[in-house]
């Protein structure tokens, strides 16, 4: 019932952010978003045994999402990224085993987080708010596709050493509906656009949203953690609501951009 009762006000939050807002308080409100994901990602690499630096390496992440998100070169986030959190890493300790483990751990959040919610954003100003909405409504609807169809006709494991529950069964659930589901909305909301096009680009979503998902399990598995924290009651941490997310946006991003 929790978990229900999150979703029912959560669900109309976020869309309503989505369709109100205008570029620049979307980027504010995937800032924020942001923030309280790092902050789980370094309690993740902090059980994994790496050191962060928590307000250096969250600024750098936080540049990224605010360089994408209104279209700034990538060059200038990553730059100051790899100069500044280098010589952070230089001047604040000496010489021992975990070092590249620390700064690495340190970078990633520049890619992991600041990227994808940046083009989130950027998503809104080069295709209009229905193209986020719509890649939104595709995660959620192969989610829901998987799970259900997982439940009803899962035999086989997906990842069982990653995700147990996740069925190679429910991933075809999600390969079948969100990509048809995907091209039918797209018809009033990405005119002009061709049906193979969209579904090879809903394939793509369901396929790196599945990916996204394996990979944050991935880091909650190896720290020994069930959820990467108890923020949203009934559904973990803000990780655990848009991993999947992180690794589709890129991508949808990109097919709007440069594809066909």
């Amino acid at each position: 019932m929790i978990r229900i009762l999150s979703a029912l006000f959560l669900i109309p939050v976020f869309f309503s952010c989505i369709w109100f807002l205008p570029p620049l308080w979307l980027l504010v409100v995937a800032e924020a978003v942001l923030v309280l994901a790092f902050v789980e990602y370094a309690g993740l690499a902090d059980a994994l045994g790496a050191r962060v630096p928590r307000a250096a390496s969250g600024a750098a992440a936080m540049a990224m999402c605010a360089a994408v998100g209104v279209g700034l070169p990538l060059e200038l986030p990553l730059v100051a990224a790899f100069v500044g959190l280098g010589a952070l890493v230089v001047g604040s300790r000496g010489p021992a085993a975990s070092v590249l483990a620390d700064i690495g751990a340190a970078v990633f959040p520049v890619v992991y987080l600041g990227l994808p919610l940046g083009t989130f954003v950027a998503l809104h100003a080069l295709a209009g708010r229905e193209s986020v909405v719509l890649l939104v409504l595709t995660v959620i609807v192969s989610d829901s596709a998987q799970y259900f169809t997982g439940r009803w006709l899962g035999r086989h494991k997906l990842s069982p050493v990653i995700s147990p529950k996740k069925t190679v069964e429910g991933a075809l659930g999600g390969f079948v509906l969100a990509p048809v589901v995907m091209a039918v909305v797209a018809h009033w909301w990405l005119p002009g656009r061709s049906v193979g096009w969209v579904l090879l680009m809903g394939l793509a979503i369901v396929g790196l949203g599945i990916v996204g998902d394996l990979f944050e399990s991935l880091l909650k598995r190896s720290a020994g953690v069930k959820d990467s924290s108890a923020l949203i009651p009934g559904h973990g941490g803000v990780l655990d609501r848009i991993d999947a997310m992180l690794f589709a946006a890129p991508m949808f991003y990109v097919f709007l951009k440069y594809g066909g």
